[in-house]
């Protein structure tokens, strides 16, 4: 029996916890525009912040680890809740704040290494298709097949990652000369769609590399 659904649940479960800890956040801080509002401020709050994102991931790496069999289908589940667990926050805040009012609302994704800053509608875009590439994953395990990544489709994975990244991170890695506090002042003037279509694409693109018949193998028993 598949796992998918109980790893979903944990997934929207915990963007409900997620979203619920931001709202509170943005209650106390009076946050209504995180481009104006977002604290400037790299204190005690925000190491603990910075913290419960790096436990975020730890939870879903495990419960990947946890539902999986081999490593592929470890790192479907691991992806598959990150994407529905990224997706499920957004719908969450929505209810909870009325954030996002639009797909081009102005976001803070992650705060490691740096603040990444991006349209909703960018990091919705990944998740859905980390929904659908760890799915497959896990899928393609339970009929026995298995997924080969060479050099060549790492290689082209990780251009397209690194694109993707940098149009997140720009301006705040921009701000790293100058120290910490302007990393934390750092604010985006707009967001390079060409280069993260570009960047997209080419993720797309080494996950059909991946993921096509040809190039995957019936799993030994």
């Amino acid at each position: 029996m598949s796992k998918l659904p109980a790893v979903a649940a944990f997934a929207i479960a915990m963007a409900y916890v997620e979203g619920a800890v931001v709202a509170y956040l943005r209650e106390v801080y009076g946050i209504h525009d995180l481009v104006r509002d977002l604290p400037h401020t790299t204190g005690r709050l925000a190491g603990i912040e910075t913290g419960r994102e790096a436990a975020t991931m730890v939870m879903l790496l495990a419960v990947g680890w946890i539902a999986g069999r081999r490593l592929q289908d470890r790192l479907g589940f691991f992806v598959f809740a990150f994407g529905l667990w990224d997706i499920a926050y957004y719908g969450w805040l929505a209810l909870f704040t009325g954030f996002p009012s639009s797909p081009l609302s102005w976001d803070v994704l992650f705060l490691l290494p740096v603040p990444w800053w991006g349209p909703v509608l960018a990091p919705s875009l990944i998740a859905l298709m980390m929904c659908i590439g760890g799915a497959a994953a896990v899928r393609q395990v339970d009929r026995g097949v298995e997924w080969r990544m060479n050099r060549v489709n790492a290689g082209i994975a990780a251009a397209g990652i690194a694109v993707v990244l940098y149009t997140f991170t720009a301006a705040s890695l921009r701000a790293v000369p100058d120290g910490l506090d302007a990393v934390a002042k750092a604010r985006p003037s707009a967001f390079p769609w060409p280069v993260f279509v570009a960047g997209f694409m080419v993720m797309s693109w080494a996950g059909l590399r991946v993921t096509w018949p040809a190039r995957s193998r019936l799993l030994r028993t």
